[in-house]
């Protein structure tokens, strides 16, 4: 654990909330170190409330457009994480013949959750700081160099 691979596929079910947050954290952080990328099951549109929370952090996800495992031209992935029990039964079928490390980090569907649009943003949130920890803890930042 730790080592950057050189090529990421975040994936869950409609690459709409989860996986493209995912991606986009991921680039923020090692955007120079690997090669990152997202898709889903289904097609689907992105989801405003996950832009939102993502520019927070000053991060643009608005030109992200979703993608199925279907829209998949490559499959020269190092390691496919999976953040939704569908995603991760696909992964496991496609990966069966490759050489690609398949994990499974279970993460809340934040679009289930109902209320006032101040506590559906809070649940996005926490899907947001939940895939930060995740992706930290996962692949370490590299110390800079020291003047």
């Amino acid at each position: 654990m730790g080592d950057i691979p050189s090529a990421v596929l975040f994936a869950c079910t409609q690459n709409t909330v989860r996986s493209p947050m995912a991606e986009a954290l991921m680039k923020h952080l090692h955007s120079t170190r690997t090669y990152v990328d997202s898709a889903g099951l289904r097609a689907g549109e992105l989801d405003p409330l996950a832009i939102e929370v993502i520019r927070e952090l000053g991060i643009d996800l608005s030109r992200h457009k979703p993608k199925t495992f279907d829209d998949m031209h490559d499959s020269f992935y190092d390691v496919i994480i999976t953040l939704s029990p569908e995603a991760q039964h696909r992964a496991i079928e496609m990966t069966r013949t490759m050489a690609c490390d398949v994990e499974y980090w279970p993460t809340m569907d934040a679009t289930i959750v109902e209320g006032s649009r101040e506590q559906r943003l809070a649940a996005y949130r926490q899907v947001r700081d939940h895939l930060m920890r995740r992706i930290l803890q996962r692949f370490p930042l590299m110390p800079g160099p020291t003047v």
